[in-house]
């Protein structure tokens, strides 16, 4: 199973940018996709998850502008991203849990940098 995230970049204050990640391979069923940040000096952060048959969660910092989505025909989560700020920049990393026919495991994307500057 491999996960491949895109759709990061440079973008303003205020701007908006759309995150996809994609899971391929051996899928059975997925229990929960997410994305999580890591900016530099600091610790990862959860950002948004998407339980299959469940609510989404957000980080408090992104409730509001930020929207996480999943297309299960397609195995892939998006996360939008609006009213950028600079405090978002950071590397972008999908996550998701998956059945791949003999255990639940956890996979992580290969992370994709968002950089919020003027």
């Amino acid at each position: 199973v491999q996960l491949q995230a895109s759709g990061g970049g440079l973008v303003q204050p205020g701007g908006s940018l759309r995150l996809s990640c994609a899971a391929s391979g051996s899928i059975f069923s997925i229990r929960v996709m997410a994305w999580y940040r890591q900016a530099p000096g600091k610790q990862r952060e959860l950002v948004a998850t998407m339980p299959t048959g469940d609510h989404p969660t957000y980080a408090d910092s992104v409730k509001g502008r930020f929207t996480i989505s999943r297309d299960n025909a397609k195995n892939t989560v998006y996360l939008q991203m609006n009213s950028l700020k600079p405090e978002d920049t950071a590397v972008y990393y999908c996550n998701a849990v998956i059945f791949e026919g003999t255990m639940w495991s956890t996979y992580w994307g290969q992370g994709t940098q968002v950089t919020v500057s003027s």
